[in-house]
């Protein structure tokens, strides 16, 4: 085989993997539209009616309804309740070049940087999937983890998620951990300096377990 034809095979192989992805987020595009859909009337409920949707949601998986079923409105609850609890904040240079694709969201000096961009969100219907998502350097892990885990949460079964050290999993257990107990979801943090103590058997018996 000629170094051309390797290099042509190899050519072709990126680029049919390259359109299954982008075929994979289309695919996806319908569901982030009924997430969206969502948007208005949940932004009209009252902070106690908010909250009341995670038992409104375990109490349709106990009727027979799926996580699928209800991931877009379940979705869009997670997105609005991270606004109302983490609120709004200035975007440094940083995040706007993070961000450049993504420009007409940050012509105002404020926004709303916590709630969920649609590729985030999109991002967490992967990893609801079973899938990897993979993303860059500030482009919001940490909100595509934690809407996934709300979501399975309420499945009553435990969610693990998992960060490269104590940290991280400290931090993101108690920032996170803010708008999971506004919404009724209970967060542990498994500290790898207590094995075998009652706070890391609770932790364990939380809804959401954050660890290495």
């Amino acid at each position: 085989m000629s170094f051309y034809t390797f290099f042509s095979n190899v050519f072709k192989r990126l680029l049919a993997k390259m359109s299954k992805q982008e075929r994979d987020v289309k695919k996806l595009l319908p569901v982030l539209a009924l997430v969206n859909g969502f948007k208005d009337s949940i932004r009209g409920l009252s902070d106690e009616e908010l909250k009341n949707k995670t038992q409104e949601f375990k109490d349709r998986l106990a009727k027979g309804e799926s996580l699928d079923d209800i991931l877009p409105e379940a979705f869009s609850v997670f997105r609005e309740a991270t606004h109302r609890v983490l609120g709004e904040r200035r975007t440094t240079e940083s995040e706007h070049t993070v961000f450049n694709n993504r420009k007409k969201i940050f012509k105002k000096e404020t926004i709303q940087f916590m709630a969920h961009f649609d590729v985030q969100v999109i991002g967490a219907i992967v990893l609801h999937q079973g899938k990897i998502a993979e993303m860059r350097t500030g482009e919001g892990k940490t909100q595509v983890a934690v809407m996934a885990a709300y979501l399975n949460a309420l499945s009553g079964k435990g969610v693990h998620v998992i960060t490269v050290n104590d940290y991280l999993a400290k931090r993101d257990s108690e920032w996170m951990g803010r708008i999971f107990g506004f919404l009724g979801i209970t967060v542990g943090c498994l500290d790898k300096s207590e094995p075998g103590t009652p706070e890391r058997r609770e932790a364990y018996l939380c809804d959401i377990t954050y660890g290495t």
